[in-house]
């Protein structure tokens, strides 16, 4: 993440993957405050064994794509909400050059990419698919409880 201001949305992915059995690093590294750090990061990600890489930054939000351009490992960009609701940020990681691509969520979903991440890394791994998919049908158990909430909610003209 571009500083530890993005730890409160940025947890939501450690909670994610940290509930899927996912081993992660969580550093701050700064594409303006820090470049070397980030391209030395960006370099040796691969040969320590790191296979996504999830950077968020607001603002500028350049952290993802100085990232994807030192790197051939998949990136995911988290625009970070900071000024203009994020949007600003949105837009530094979705417009990436061509060739320097960064798959990119919604403003602070960090817990989206998170997933994203475990879905290209399942690809490759069956315990962790089968932990994926039954994370997904808690989603869907989750909805069924709450329309059987619902249906017990009482109103004069409710039809249902």
């Amino acid at each position: 993440m571009g500083s530890t201001s993005d730890l409160p949305v940025m947890g939501k992915a450690c909670k994610q993957l940290n509930d899927l059995q996912v081993p992660f690093e969580v550093l701050a590294l700064s594409a303006h405050r820090t470049p070397e750090e980030v391209e030395d990061f960006a370099r040796k990600a691969e040969g320590r064994g790191v296979r996504v890489i999830i950077a968020a930054a607001g603002m500028a939000a350049a952290l993802p794509g100085v990232i994807a351009a030192q790197t051939t490992l998949p990136v995911i960009g988290v625009p970070i909400k900071g000024m203009l609701d994020g949007l600003d940020a949105l837009l530094s990681i979705v417009q990436m050059p061509p060739g320097i691509p960064v798959a990119t969520v919604g403003v602070n979903a960090a817990q989206n990419a998170a997933l994203l991440a475990v879905q290209i890394l399942a690809q490759g791994d069956a315990e962790l698919a089968t932990r994926l998919r039954h994370q997904k049908e808690g989603l869907k158990e989750k909805i069924v409880k709450a329309n059987a909430d619902l249906s017990e909610i009482k109103y004069e003209y409710k039809t249902n």
